[in-house]
């Protein structure tokens, strides 16, 4: 990854990049951001960097041995740590991690601005929850003890810490505090509250903003020309989530916002017959498409806010959208949208943790029913 390969975060690039000229990269870092932020985007952009040979004022050369091997993410000196679950059941440590790390490189080359929802998924393990074990902080101490292979420097990735065993945490604490030479390591977390304080205290931290609306529209133009037309809508209920406006911009908008509203109006309903099946279709989706549902469905709600605010200028949808949230939030007062975005949010927490996706899903829209008529 280079960094003229991430959008936006012009002020940040040039932080990482003068600590680099400067030979002052701190010890220990910490890249936090939401989901949907580009903080391992610019964790690998920032290793290619570090182990350019031939580093340029604004970005890495791109061609140089270093960067050719960091660019396909087998620089033998820049190392990953990663939660996964064990889909395989396999008892072979060593050949199971080997297999993930392929894994990772595949995910890295394909979806290079994906989440962990994205992460699972490509390695099929959406129905197990992914974790960073506790056997990682001795592999973590193994790796480092060894001297770099080709660069001066030596890389660590660790992304999303959060997931990481307490045993693992505490198990890395020391190696933190005081790496060997030339060792850096860079955590990537979208919930740095999870983390432990004493990992917290032993990072110097950045925090990665969500892109705003012209940059995640000049990446969406670059990437999606034939689709100009959808791409103002797509930025507006993406808000700065770049995974969520990718993962828009390949989907059936149309398709998303007509089953939201048959949704809608099956739960004021209360239309068992249309919700069951409505629960079903839920249950077969994947569970990316699943969170991106959720997202979708926040969104709207929050545009339901702005249309009983009178705020128009600010509002992100248009056309058949707006007409929808325009007649909708006749239904609608701030209690409830704040009850509904209470009830999606609790949803999207069960799913992430591996319930029943049928079940979350009609419970909620009971819930949601209710919340409309009360």
């Amino acid at each position: 990854m280079l960094f003229q390969s991430i959008p936006g975060l012009v002020s940040i690039k040039e932080k990482l990049i003068r600590s680099v000229q400067a030979g002052k990269i701190p010890h220990a870092q910490l890249f936090m951001g939401k989901e949907g932020a580009l903080t391992l985007p610019l964790a690998l952009a920032y290793a290619t960097y570090i182990h350019c040979q031939n580093k340029g004022e604004a970005d890495a050369c791109g061609v140089c041995a270093a960067c050719s091997k960091n660019l396909k993410y087998i620089h033998p000196d820049t190392s990953f740590v990663f939660p996964v679950g064990n889909v395989k059941s396999d008892k072979d440590e060593d050949r199971f991690r080997a297999d993930m790390l392929k894994n990772w490189r595949a995910f890295l080359l394909e979806q290079p601005f994906g989440t962990l929802a994205d992460w699972t998924n490509f390695y099929g393990g959406e129905d197990k929850q992914a974790l960073i074990s506790r056997e990682e902080s001795r592999e973590i101490i193994r790796t480092l003890s060894l001297k770099p292979f080709e660069s001066a420097f030596k890389v660590m990735i660790i992304w999303q810490p959060e997931t990481m065993h307490s045993s693992a945490a505490n198990g890395i604490l020391k190696i933190l505090e005081e790496p060997p030479p030339n060792t850096f390591f860079i955590l990537v977390s979208n919930s740095p509250e999870r983390l432990l304080p004493t990992i917290l205290s032993r990072t110097q931290r950045t925090q990665v903003p969500m892109l705003d609306d012209e940059d995640l529209a000049r990446f969406l133009q670059n990437h999606f020309p034939a689709a100009k037309a959808r791409i103002g809508t797509v930025v507006q209920l993406a808000d700065g989530n770049l995974p969520l406006a990718h993962e828009l911009m390949d989907a059936e908008q149309d398709e998303q916002h007509d089953q939201f509203v048959t949704w809608m109006r099956a739960c004021y309903g209360q239309k068992f017959d249309q919700l069951v099946p409505l629960a079903d279709a839920f249950h077969d989706l994947d569970r990316l498409r699943q969170q991106h549902w959720m997202s979708y469905s926040l969104a709207m709600m929050r545009e339901g806010l702005l249309q009983l605010a009178g705020a128009p200028e600010i509002q992100r949808v248009t056309g058949a959208e707006l007409s929808f949230i325009q007649n909708f939030s006749r239904q609608l007062t701030v209690t409830r949208i704040e009850k509904i975005q209470k009830q999606l949010t609790e949803a999207a927490y069960y799913l992430e943790r591996n319930g029943s996706a049928k079940m979350i899903f009609l419970d909620l829209s009971i819930q949601i029913g209710q919340i409309l008529r009360s």
